[in-house]
């Protein structure tokens, strides 16, 4: 039987949340009248506490593959975008956009997609609009991880907030390892996962498959032709 595991980012939160809802509790029973709305209160803030609990749950994922060059879902949630763009922010070049959705009950943390070295790893501030909006990727909170494999290729995944998450956090340090089954960061309540990979990418999924963050396999990145 495995132990459930809590996200680290989520062990405060939930600490903080146990204690506010208790003393919520004890003024609804000292001064509220009749007992039937504390018995209300009582059930209310026990199904809040356990949708926060379940929410930064941090399950358990060891991915073993034989190709480096497969590409792993970072995140839990569905895909909604798979298709080729112009990116202006890193690259300045066509690339393969495939972004993942995810909902509040979705698994939260993060995934590194492929091995290799951090090349950037930066922060950007932005708005709150609605994550399943194309102009979020470009408009919203984000950050933005590029990591070089091994064979050279580099891949871009962009960590996008969405309306109510307002905060993003990323693990990734330039200069540093991007290891298959680490966690990458971690974005609180609704948001997406954008992955820009080469424009020859062969992909696996499709629009509208859901997929788990580092157990689906969404495509495999090109081979490298030496010169």
């Amino acid at each position: 039987m495995k132990t459930p595991h809590i996200h680290r980012e989520g062990r405060n939160i939930i600490l903080v949340s146990c204690l506010l809802l208790f003393a919520l509790n004890v003024v609804i029973y000292l001064f509220v009248q009749p007992h039937w709305v504390f018995a209300i209160t009582v059930i209310l803030t026990a199904m809040l506490l356990c949708f926060v609990t379940y929410f930064f749950r941090s399950p358990l994922r060891v991915l073993e593959v034989n190709d480096p060059n497969f590409v792993i879902a970072p995140a839990d949630g569905r895909v909604v975008v798979i298709e080729p763009v112009m990116e202006n922010e890193y690259f300045h070049k066509e690339c393969l956009q495939v972004s993942i959705f995810m909902s509040p009950f979705n698994v939260h943390a993060n995934w590194y997609p492929v091995e290799g070295k951090i090349l950037v790893s930066e922060h950007t501030k932005g708005h709150h609009r609605g994550a399943w909006l194309p102009k979020s990727s470009t408009e919203n909170e984000r950050s933005l991880v590029v990591i070089e494999t091994p064979s050279g290729t580099q891949v871009a995944v962009r960590q996008v907030a969405g309306a109510m998450a307002r905060r993003i956090v990323t693990y990734a340090k330039v200069g540093s390892p991007a290891q298959r089954n680490h966690h990458m960061g971690f974005i609180k309540l609704g948001s997406r996962v954008d992955l820009y990979l080469p424009i020859d990418t062969e992909m696996d999924v499709e629009v509208g498959d859901s997929v788990r963050g580092n157990e689906t396999i969404m495509g495999r990145l090109p081979d490298v032709m030496e010169a």
